[in-house]
């Protein structure tokens, strides 16, 4: 129990002197605020969106002690833009995290006794485990930003093959499927409406689309923008494409469906033969075998 006040004393301590180093002019306009009051209020959404910043912000300035190479750099923000964070502080925060998981889990470690047995193991685990759960946290955040974009992709579609036969260009359809589909799949809806304004901005249509490709690194994506591609270059019907591409995805989704329920009764031969199985017999046989021990001990005696 003391160990564990220690660590937040000293925890406390270290986070406010590290808020006082990097944001000392945010501290004085703070209590200059305090002192002279002024007639205006912030809001409690204001109060945390500056908290997190200034959060954010500390996280920032550990990322300069990692080295890191240009093509690192790119790749992680190739991952982040997948993961949807567009943010250019995004690359800062995520090796700022790096750099100081590793030190708080270390402090943990030594102040909860855990390192008391073997120093160097706690050590490695704490280094080691504080570098890699960033990664691995980014990495589920991409595993499941592509897993909402490709289940909702074929309503993305009905809805752009809905707004082309009403009369609307593939670009207006773009805009609108983003805006009316923002609600019910923002990951889609959000490329979406990248893709519009880099149309805004003057590149072409297939570029655009194909940017969204490689944001996403969905395989659906890329089928639907090389069929879009491939109906602009030989004049096919554009809505019609959609229409067959979304057909396929849903008949894609009903196979895996039925692939996953075939697979059930191979997975359920280990549950049954380690957990069920030895129940069973402790059950059944159970009562024989000690029925089994007391005559034995009675022919022996």
């Amino acid at each position: 129990m003391i160990a564990v006040l220690t660590f937040i004393v000293i925890f406390v301590l270290l986070g406010s002197g590290l808020l006082l180093l990097f944001y000392r002019e945010a501290m004085i306009k703070r209590i200059s605020e305090v002192i002279n009051p002024q007639p205006k209020q912030r809001s409690l959404i204001e109060t945390i969106q500056q908290t997190g910043s200034s959060l954010g912000g500390m996280v920032e300035h550990f990322e300069q002690v990692l080295p890191k190479s240009e093509a690192e750099v790119s790749v992680a923000r190739q991952r982040l833009v997948r993961a949807g964070i567009r943010e250019e502080q995004g690359i800062k925060i995520l090796y700022g995290a790096k750099v100081l998981l590793p030190i708080v889990l270390l402090a943990i470690a030594f102040a909860t006794g855990l390192a008391s047995k073997s120093v160097f193991m706690a050590c490695a685990i704490a280094v080691g485990g504080g570098f890699l759960i960033p990664d691995f946290y980014l990495g589920h955040m991409i595993s499941k930003r592509q897993k909402a974009i490709h289940k909702g992709l074929p309503d993305v579609l009905d809805m752009l093959v809905i707004c082309i036969e009403a009369g609307l260009s593939l670009d207006q359809a773009t805009a609108r499927t983003a805006d009316e589909l923002a609600k019910a799949q923002p990951e889609l809806a959000d490329e979406l409406h990248v893709v519009v304004l880099e149309q805004r901005a003057g590149r072409p249509r297939g570029d655009a689309w194909k940017r969204m490709a490689d944001r996403t690194g969905v395989d659906s994506v890329r089928n639907l923008v090389s069929m879009l591609v491939q109906s602009e270059q030989l004049g096919t019907s554009i809505a019609k494409t959609m229409r067959v591409h979304g057909d396929t995805l849903r008949t894609q989704r009903v196979q895996q469906v039925e692939e996953e329920a075939a697979k059930t009764s191979v997975k359920l031969v280990f549950p049954l033969v380690f957990f069920i199985f030895p129940s069973l017999f402790v059950v059944l046989l159970g009562p024989a075998v000690l029925i089994m021990i007391d005559s034995y001990h009675e022919i022996v005696k």
